[in-house]
């Protein structure tokens, strides 16, 4: 008998079945959403992106987000993205961002000559201090990617408690987009002699700047 063969036959033996028996269905997947207050999840958003260096800013209203962005900014040129909400924000008006590219070339030069990335978010995950993009025409990944420093803007109500809580609103993510990043702190590698080392395959410093208030995007 092959030698694989053997070895499958001990496999099924071990596993209680039969040649040519149909497998069982998959169990149903167990989601774990806690529930925190607002206020609660905000703070161990905080935490966690904070201790992977790693900043947040929260903007009381739509208002002040344009300068939190531009304290954030400090003079450096900036791409952002088609977002709506950065729109909404007057993120496009600031002195020194680029936006309403559409043309992927350009995009591309755009973001290898700017000092920073402005995105929105499809939400924030407070456990893990991550923040999730859905690769859209108007939220292109590269934006997130490519330049040293990358900014998100997020209103509050996308703050989410975990992965868990994401999926039990997207439980098919490949059917809604063709990307979705997961940006959990600035990029960092210990490949080089074992020395930390951020920045090698994306930005070197992440922020989020989180929108409280009641304008949430439309």
């Amino acid at each position: 008998m092959d030698p694989r063969d053997i070895l499958f036959g001990r496999v099924r033996e071990a596993l209680g079945r039969k040649i040519g028996q149909k497998p069982l269905p998959p169990p149903e997947p167990l989601l774990r959403i806690r529930s925190e207050p607002a206020a609660s999840k905000l703070e161990i958003f905080r935490n966690a992106l904070e201790s992977l260096s790693g900043t947040v800013t929260v903007a009381p209203e739509v208002a002040g987000v344009r300068e939190a962005v531009e304290k954030l900014l400090n003079g450096r040129t900036a791409i952002a993205s088609n977002n709506p909400f950065l729109a909404k924000c007057g993120i496009p008006d600031i002195s020194g961002v680029t936006s309403g590219i559409r043309d992927s070339a350009e995009l591309r030069n755009a973001c290898v000559t700017a000092g920073v990335g402005i995105t929105g978010a499809y939400c924030l995950l407070a456990d893990t201090g991550t923040i999730v993009l859905r690769a859209t025409p108007e939220e292109p990944r590269l934006i997130s990617l490519l330049p040293p420093v990358h900014i998100a803007v997020v209103h509050q109500d996308r703050l989410l408690t975990n992965l868990d809580e994401m999926l039990s609103m997207i439980p098919r993510p490949v059917n809604a987009s063709s990307a979705m990043v997961f940006i959990t702190g600035p990029s960092r590698t210990g490949d080089i002699e074992q020395f930390l080392v951020r920045g090698v395959h994306g930005p070197g410093a992440v922020h989020a700047v989180i929108v409280s208030g009641k304008n949430p995007p439309e």
